[in-house]
């Protein structure tokens, strides 16, 4: 259930930093914030808006808020297939999934077949340069850097699921670098005072919204198209490996967004940063830490959270200070009996699940917001 720790805020986390409470604070203070912000388990301190905030606006949005990776998100399919099917190890899926799905800053790939793919999606409202279009080609369809990951995991049946983490890579990223210092600009010359540029707005029925908008909505689509291609990779490479298996079905979902939506009787812009859509009967995918556990979640549709719930554990240690205080060899203690980077350790300590909070306490904290499904365990773990 959640508390209120400060005015026009709604916490449902029973661990989080006192920064990101006075962050949350500062956002609820807008004039256009229409009711209370909501703040999920996994809150903590981002840049402007705090990451894991619900945020209802009306007329306005804050581009800094959606953030810079516009439609991140994850995709999880569930198999046919159990731990009985599987060999001993999955060690020969590590290769074709680094060959298939290249990961990394700036990494792309070249394949005649996205061209076809994009197709459908168009360019974004603003027009990019050639540079950028051929980023939107070569980043589509790739998982990006950070703690975007492909895992292979079992549920409490032992059924076999793959699970995903990425959003709109380079071009998302561009896009919206370009409408939040877009914003700020304006914000300088309307002389606006704000407790903090990165809360730079946009108003409704102006130039500049309609573009923020229209990218933003193209970002998103771009992003969950490039999931579900990465997904079918993915799935695709593991049959191969076991030699058999079906698709049962697929969950893909953003954490990274804004849309339209009613609430408490009004038409509001509800954005969603590190957060997930829990409407009623909604399905989710929340995952934990590397070495922890996953989570399949149906929505409560719970009108205090604005229908929203967790999107992660959530850090609790930034990422320089993870690299300060945790070790390699721990990391690799607390994967031990997976398939996943090893050879890579000492660059993936920001990523110990020691610098997340414990994602059993975040999903005992939104007991009212989802539904727990299915619990997944990994097995197989390739970090971007």
């Amino acid at each position: 259930m959640p508390n209120q720790p400060a005015p026009n805020l709604l916490s449902w986390a029973s661990e989080i930093d006192e920064g990101a409470i006075t962050q949350a604070a500062r956002t609820a203070r807008l004039p256009f914030v229409s009711g209370h912000v909501a703040l999920m388990p996994d809150a903590h301190v981002g840049i402007g808006a705090t990451v894991g905030s619900v945020i209802p606006t009306e007329n306005a949005i804050i581009p800094a808020a959606v953030g810079v990776d516009i439609g991140c998100g994850m995709v999880a399919t569930e198999t046919t297939l159990t731990a009985a099917d599987l060999p001993d190890t999955l060690a020969a899926l590590m290769p074709m999934v680094e060959r298939r799905i290249p990961a990394g800053v700036g990494k792309g790939h070249s394949d005649p077949s996205i061209d076809r793919a994009l197709d459908d999606l168009g360019l974004p409202y603003t027009d990019l340069n050639p540079k950028q279009e051929k980023k939107v080609a070569e980043q589509f369809g790739t998982l990006g850097s950070g703690n975007h990951f492909v895992e292979v995991c079992l549920d409490e049946r032992d059924r076999v699921w793959t699970v995903l983490h990425s959003g709109s890579r380079g071009i998302g990223n561009q896009l919206a670098t370009m409408h939040i210092t877009g914003a700020k600009r304006m914000m300088k010359k309307q002389a606006i005072g704000l407790e903090d540029p990165d809360l730079a707005y946009l108003v409704q029925d102006t130039p500049e919204f309609t573009a923020y908008v229209e990218d933003m909505l193209w970002s998103q689509r771009y992003a969950m198209a490039s999931r579900a291609r990465m997904d079918r990779v993915l799935v695709n490479a593991l049959f191969r490996v076991v030699g058999a298996g079906q698709r049962v079905r697929t969950i893909n979902c953003h954490h990274n967004f804004t849309q339209r939506e009613t609430h408490y009787g009004k038409s509001l812009w509800i954005t969603r940063k590190g957060a997930i859509k829990a409407g009623t009967g909604d399905e989710g995918v929340i995952p934990g830490s590397m070495g922890t556990r996953s989570y399949i979640v149906r929505g409560l549709g719970n009108p205090e959270s604005y229908t929203s719930c967790s999107h992660g554990a959530g850090r609790r240690m930034s990422r320089t200070k993870a690299k300060r205080e945790l070790s390699a060899d721990s990391l690799a203690q607390a994967m031990r009996g997976r398939t996943w980077n090893a050879d890579r350790a000492a660059s993936l300590v920001d990523e110990h699940p020691e610098a997340y909070k414990p994602i059993d306490q975040v999903m005992a904290d939104q007991r009212d917001l989802v539904e727990v499904r299915h619990t997944l365990r990994q097995i197989f773990n390739y970090k971007g």
